[in-house]
């Protein structure tokens, strides 16, 4: 069985965003701006896309 992916997308520069919510970018393997991440979908990975949700674009 095929495991759940995700793909999200940096889409909002991070300058004048909170500390916690660069590391949490940073955690989801996003570096720069359209920069892409397929990662898996686990409940985790959505509270961290959730906290970040108005930097992000998200897929799948």
């Amino acid at each position: 069985m095929a495991e759940k992916k995700i793909k999200v997308t940096l889409v909002k520069s991070l300058i004048g965003t909170k500390q916690s919510h660069r590391a949490t970018v940073r955690g989801l393997g996003l570096r720069r701006l359209n920069s892409t991440s397929e990662l898996q979908d686990t409940p985790a990975v959505r509270g961290m896309i959730n906290k970040v949700s108005y930097l992000v674009k998200c897929e799948g």
